[in-house]
């Protein structure tokens, strides 16, 4: 049975006319005609009633067009399951920074692998920088890195990650309704130096109180402020993602600070320009579920 005429006889239905259909296949419509009949003569029994410009489905119509839908379906799933297949390399080659690899692949590459289980998967760090030269250079298939752009790359959001100041268990901001700018800046501070412009908009919180900051701790990666807060050496300003489980452990605590809102560490995916495509908009989608559950988890 040929596919096409299938294709012909779903159309017919779902816009109610020959010549709209022939219109949403590109044909003619005497093309379109041409497959009915060629399917009725396959079925051996008439689909249509014609009375002049008006169609009608006949009983044997009616009957078939279930069969004609799943059967449509069906060829159209796999010809899109056949099609990504050849889209897919055998390595997926992931240029990304430190921060991505410790927090969000751990979440994400077993779905990615669910998704393609004969998928194998190279990840490497460095700073944003190198990942956008080796993705140029076709030494990466795609890139997790800082916002950057590029004409020769495609750069999309991929997860927007909330700057606030933690605090560790049992210290007594937790219990406090609002804190303010003034008695952040009379605690030790454990401060994460990253460079980004994310981060002096933290340090600039800090330029119009009469207070200097005590910077007790300043660390070039998330993990040791993380771990020096957990201390109780200090209080930090960190990206939500780096402290999840610590959160949900009830180790760290959250402290409200309207001089905060708004400042995030946003990540971007990068690709070169027409490549790899099936796996970067599987990409973005699996972080869209990344942030669906972390804000579940707020």
């Amino acid at each position: 049975m040929n596919i096409e005429n299938i294709e012909a006889f779903v159309y017919v239905i779902h816009f109610g006319s020959f010549n709209k259909a022939a219109d949403a296949l590109f044909l003619s419509q005497p093309s379109v005609t041409a497959r009915i009949q060629s399917l009725e003569r396959e079925l051996d029994c008439l689909l249509f009633i014609r009375e002049g410009k008006k169609i009608a489905l006949t009983p044997k119509g009616k009957q078939f067009i279930p069969y004609a839908q799943q059967i449509l379906g069906s060829y159209q799933k796999g010809k899109e399951h056949v099609q990504q297949k050849k889209a897919v390399p055998n390595t997926l080659r992931i240029g990304c920074t430190v921060s991505v690899a410790n927090y969000m692949l751990p979440e994400l590459l077993p779905r990615l692998k669910l998704k393609y289980p004969d998928l194998n998967i190279k990840v490497t760090t460095a700073v944003t920088d190198e990942v956008v030269r080796r993705v140029l250079n076709h030494e990466a298939d795609l890139g997790l890195v800082r916002q950057v752009t590029h004409p020769n790359m495609e750069s999309t959001k991929f997860h927007d990650d909330e700057i606030r100041l933690f605090v560790p268990e049992g210290h007594p901001f937790i219990e406090k309704s609002m804190v303010s700018m003034e008695q952040v800046v009379q605690e030790a501070l454990v401060f994460y130096e990253c460079g980004s412009l994310d981060w002096v908009r933290v340090h600039r919180l800090f330029e119009n109180l009469e207070q200097s900051p005590q910077f007790d701790y300043q660390v070039d990666n998330y993990e040791t402020a993380k771990k020096l807060v957990l201390k109780k050496m200090g209080i930090g300003f960190l990206p939500r993602l780096s402290v999840e489980q610590e959160v949900r452990n009830k180790q760290l605590y959250a402290i409200d600070l309207p001089e905060v809102s708004g400042i995030s560490l946003q990540t971007n995916l990068i690709a070169l320009k027409g490549e790899h495509s099936v796996l970067y908009k599987t990409m973005l989608e699996l972080g869209k579920t990344l942030s669906l559950n972390i804000s579940i988890h707020k």
